[in-house]
């Protein structure tokens, strides 16, 4: 199964286009081995793969920053400031956001209308270029905005070096950012919908089965199959809603904000706002380039997200167990041993269990970064770009491969039903028997309790007591007390709204399926 076995994989970078989720550089494994003699540590090379494939580094050119410089930075200082590496991930945004800058200085008078045509054209073939891999990435121009801003001056000339007007890239990466993490969430909505779905479908196939209801991990209460499906289905619903509202407070546009005081030339901000799609020009100018608060709620609604499906991965990972035996996936959602020949491991799930550690580990990074920075910009930023990426890509993929484990488990009900009488499930629906003859709750529970205390000593279950057994216990028992015991007769009973009833379910289940506009039986 292809998305499984990308899932299972270790990425590599193939091209600018296809890498939009993927971290560039693998950390080096250190050579050093203890005890014994101290090995040095290999040299740590940062570069661009279009640079690493050229045995002759190209000689280095002016920086664009570089007016007031009288010496190059050291080859050292330029790998580890490079960020090119894993930003040009933001191309297609930082295309965009030019494009519309572009534009703005023209109307303004800024710039010439041909000026204007000329940097669109210019930027529409860099894009094609990338796309085709075909451009060259380079670490001496630093980052995406560089790279594309020297590129378009190779390409068209003196038009390309007024493109820059009225703005830093401190406004204009996070305008790429905000347009790229938009984008993401998008895409990471759309597989929450699937997994929606196909939870949704799950439980449309099985109607009517009745499971454990475990609190503690120990027998609780019957529930339907389908009510603890649906479970998930509620907590990805509000995962999809915080999304949605980051969304909303990160749609405002920076740019134009400048480096930090805004600019005195005639720029008009609502134009570009507008054109990108954005809700409006953030307001102050100083927060538009300092805050990275967009940032660490998208990474906290994803790491929600990833903790819900790590609690979705360890159900299923326990349900798949011998002890269990409640569900089985199918091969395609397998993977086996290499020394054992038996196994039939549900990895898919357990790493999904074990990824949401990474996503949360991204949050963390985030909140860790930007506490204590002073106003307004600081390069510590630029370390935003990879925690995000790498959440993104992670988010993803256990969305992808849990829709997948959905569409290929089999709930094995003989299994299930012969483990139903274990746990006396139906002590709470006796008790609300009890209740219901005008009996305290609090002395119906302990009724009930010692009435479970017969069942243990006698090895049997509630349903198994004669009425006068349960008589000796209180009177007030009569033979329409049988109509509360057994799992079949107690989930019945449910009627509270959002309950395990199998009305109360079904009401649900229709809502969802209206909801997320599935077609029965297809």
């Amino acid at each position: 199964m292809e998305s499984l076995a990308v899932f299972n994989s270790s990425l590599s970078l193939c091209s600018p286009s296809d890498d939009h989720f993927i971290p560039k550089h693998p950390r080096p494994s250190p050579t050093t081995t203890f005890p014994g003699p101290r090995i040095a540590m290999p040299k740590l090379e940062v570069r661009c793969s279009a640079q690493a494939q050229s045995a002759e580094p190209k000689p280095k050119e002016a920086k664009l920053w570089g007016g007031r410089f009288e010496e190059s930075v050291t080859d050292a200082v330029e790998r580890f400031t490079e960020s090119i590496s894993y930003d040009k991930a933001l191309y297609k945004q930082d295309i965009l956001g030019s494009k519309a800058h572009a534009s703005m200085l023209a109307k303004q008078g800024l710039i010439t209308i041909p000026d204007r045509d000329s940097i669109h054209q210019g930027l529409s073939e860099i894009e094609r270029r990338i796309e085709n891999g075909e451009f060259e990435w380079r670490t001496d121009r630093e980052d995406v905005h560089m790279n594309i801003e020297a590129a378009l001056t190779d390409l068209i000339g003196e038009p390309a070096k007024k493109l820059h007007t009225a703005r830093s890239r401190n406004d204009q990466v996070l305008t790429d950012f905000r347009l790229w993490c938009r984008d993401a969430i998008d895409a990471i909505g759309a597989k929450i919908k699937h997994l929606q779905v196909s939870l949704v479908k799950l439980a449309m196939e099985n109607e009517g089965v009745i499971v454990p209801g475990y609190t503690h991990l120990q027998r609780a209460q019957p529930v339907l199959l389908q009510h603890l499906l649906l479970a998930f289905v509620e907590q990805l619903e509000r995962d999809a809603g915080r999304l949605l509202d980051c969304r909303v407070r990160l749609n405002f546009c920076p740019l134009g904000a400048c480096a930090l005081a805004g600019t005195g030339l005639p720029i008009d901000r609502f134009m570009t706002s507008a054109a990108l799609d954005f809700t409006a020009p953030m307001k102050n100018s100083i927060d538009a380039v300092s805050d990275r608060d967009f940032v660490m709620e998208f990474l906290s609604a994803n790491a929600i997200t990833a903790i819900h499906l790590s609690r979705l991965g360890e159900e299923w990972v326990l349900w798949a167990s011998e002890e269990f035996g409640f569900l089985t996936p199918s091969d395609k959602v397998s993977t086996g041993s290499s020394i054992m020949p038996q196994k039939k491991n549900p990895d898919p799930m357990e790493l999904v269990r074990g990824k949401s550690a990474r996503v949360v580990g991204d949050l963390v990074t985030l909140l860790t970064l930007c506490k204590g920075l002073p106003l307004a910009y600081n390069r510590d930023l630029q370390e935003d770009k990879e925690p995000v990426f790498d959440s993104v890509k992670t988010i993803l993929g256990m969305l992808e491969v849990s829709a997948e484990f959905a569409q290929n488990v089999t709930f094995n009900r003989e299994r299930i039903q012969k483990s139903l009488p274990a746990g006396h499930l139906d002590a709470t629906t006796l008790a609300d028997y009890l209740v219901k003859k005008a009996i305290p709750f609090r002395t119906s529970h302990d009724i009930v309790g010692r009435a479970v205390a017969v069942c243990v000593s006698k090895s049997c279950q509630l349903q198994d007591l004669s009425l006068d057994e349960l008589r000796s216990i209180h009177p007030v028992f009569d033979k329409d007390v049988y109509e509360f015991l057994g799992v079949e007769n107690s989930v019945k009973k449910f009627s509270s709204y959002g309950s395990t009833g199998s009305s109360c379910v079904a009401s649900q289940l229709g809502d969802w399926i209206t909801k997320l506009e599935i077609t029965e039986g297809v």
